[in-house]
């Protein structure tokens, strides 16, 4: 009865048919069943683990993304002065010296617009990365970019006093959609954005461009009706420009008879030199390497953060060395390589003795230790690190004892401090603790009994702990030494602190661009240099040690 029950049941849940797949007992092939199955528990798994997966890619991969983009990321020339980059990408830097007056009126309305925005400090602190004076030359122009083109204007209103009417250009340039909702604004909210009349673009291009900067600064910038604002210098300069190059007036244009009087008038306007206007805020302008500099990094992105990186420029004529006083970089690389690794080796050399007492100890005298150990993480590392400066200072408590043992004579005291040495002394200290805790977590997993084992067929204690024991401890040495080395390539704090001139890393230079020169693109760049360094000597680890035979313990 009991087995004809259970053959009942396995009907039920599986029914074979000799000519076709096998079926479940909802008549779908069982193949199909199990993959349904499947895809539901890797969904279940997927939606367990997913407030992980989003805080990892939120917090680790979307910042080390952003930096990736930043060291190459170079669109505040482009973006700041859209005018200038696009004509002076017809220079030929073999032809003239400097570049001809369309280049320096199309800088004129550039200027213009980032003055007004504040964007002309930010973008002469970026060309200042590359050649010293660009910030001052940027700072000096927007004092004065103003000016350009008063001229015209005076000539223009000279003409007729409509062209001095803000709403003479309200009545050329605005499309109807701005003016029926700049007329309904009753101050509340954001000001409608301002739209350009149809086909004005192609009557008067530059006016309408320059004109339509003009009317979204003084909306946003001012939070000012552009309709009440009497237009810049620089928009009378476009005008100019535009009627001298014969543009073509359309008969039902509004002010089309001011526009045609004005065209004819044009031809005798006394010109303004606007070289001579940009030359007269600073002679650099004539300058034909700063415009060689603009032109090479007017591109939205550059290798140049990278090429700084390693002591090189991207100069007009190709990449080249940088002058001999500025090569730091790639000096400040090998210093943190080679003095992270004799961190390590102190560490594993320090490390081991203690991580085999805690392990072999008894209970009582291991559970002390083990608070000795972990005591240092209960204290700020800036107290920590200070401790150390007050410790190794020529006058300091160690050179003190040395000099009343008699070890070191009291005029020929130890340099402990602001160089190398100290940096190593006191980084040493502060990561001894994340060394010593994967020893002891490999070493507590190795049975005293294969010591005793090996010594008693004949082994001495050196040979036994070499041949038995050492092997056994290597997966926690990579550990702690992978842990260690990693976080003493990117310490900046301590080496601050206690390193000087001599003992600092690569890591405080990235901490000085980030916070101070405000240099984010090589900051950017050293980072992912860094990070590029610390994967490649993790992948020569697994390569030669395998990543498989580190442990923590278990």
């Amino acid at each position: 009865m009991t087995d004809a029950t259970h053959g009942s049941a396995a009907d039920k849940s599986v029914t074979t048919d000799p000519s076709g797949p096998m079926l479940a007992a909802d008549g779908t092939p069982l193949k199909t069943s199990l993959n349904r199955a499947l895809r539901k528990q890797k969904r279940r798994a997927l939606f367990l683990i997913a407030p992980l997966l989003v805080f990892i890619l939120v917090t680790f991969i979307y910042p080390i993304g952003e930096m990736l983009f930043r060291s190459v990321e170079n669109q505040i020339v482009g973006d700041t002065l859209p005018r200038t980059v696009r004509v002076l990408a017809d220079w030929d830097t073999e032809a003239s010296d400097i570049p001809g007056p369309a280049v320096f009126s199309a800088l004129a309305k550039d200027m213009m617009v980032a003055t007004e925005e504040k964007n002309h400090t930010r973008l002469g602190s970026r060309l200042n990365y590359e050649a010293s004076g660009l910030s001052s030359l940027f700072r000096k122009t927007g004092r004065g970019v103003d000016d350009v083109g008063e001229g015209y204007t005076e000539q223009f209103v000279a003409l007729d006093p409509a062209w001095e009417d803000p709403q003479t250009f309200i009545d050329i340039f605005a499309g109807p959609r701005w003016l029926d909702a700049n007329a309904e604004y009753d101050g509340e909210g954001p000001r409608p954005t301002f739209r350009l009349a149809a086909g004005i673009g192609e009557v008067l291009p530059q006016t309408a461009s320059i004109y339509r900067d003009f009317a979204r600064v003084v909306q946003t910038e001012d939070d000012d009706n552009p309709a009440e604002e009497e237009p810049w210098n620089a928009v009378y300069l476009a005008l100019y420009e535009d009627l001298q190059a014969g543009a073509v007036i359309p008969a039902d244009m509004a002010h089309a008879d001011m526009l045609t009087a004005a065209q004819v008038a044009a031809a005798s306007f006394t010109t303004t030199d606007v070289l001579a206007d940009f030359v007269s805020f600073d002679k650099d302008w004539a300058d034909r390497d700063v415009w060689r500099i603009i032109q090479t990094y007017s591109a939205p992105y550059t290798t140049g953060y990278f090429l700084n990186s390693a002591d090189l420029q991207l100069t007009p004529d190709g990449v080249a060395w940088r002058p001999e006083n500025e090569r730091v970089y790639v000096t400040l690389f090998i210093r943190t390589l080679i003095m992270s690794t004799a961190i390590t080796v102190s560490c594993i050399l320090l490390g081991y003795p203690i991580g085999w007492l805690l392990a072999n100890l008894p209970s009582r005298q291991a559970n002390l230790l083990m608070i000795l150990v972990l005591l240092p993480f209960w204290t700020s590392l800036l107290v920590r690190t200070s401790a150390w400066k007050v410790l190794l200072q020529d006058q300091g408590v160690i050179n003190d004892l040395l000099v009343w043992i008699g070890v070191v004579a009291d005029d020929n005291r130890l340099a402990l401090i602001n160089n190398a040495t100290g940096t190593i002394i006191s980084m040493t200290h502060i990561l001894l603790p994340f060394m010593i805790l994967p020893l002891y977590s490999v070493m507590k997993t190795i049975p005293p009994s294969y010591l005793r084992a090996a010594k008693s067929l004949g082994a001495t204690n050196w040979t036994a702990f070499w041949r038995v024991y050492f092997p056994q401890s290597v997966p926690g040495i990579g550990a702690g030494s992978i842990l260690v080395f990693i976080l003493a390539i990117g310490y900046y704090i301590t080496p601050e602190i206690v390193g000087g001139t001599k003992g600092v890393f690569i890591s405080n230079r990235i901490a000085y661009h980030i916070s101070t020169s405000l240099n984010w693109g090589l900051a950017a760049a050293l980072g992912a240099i860094l990070l590029v360094i610390v994967l490649g000597f993790y992948w020569a680890y697994d390569r030669i040690v395998g990543i498989d035979n580190v442990k923590l313990g278990g």
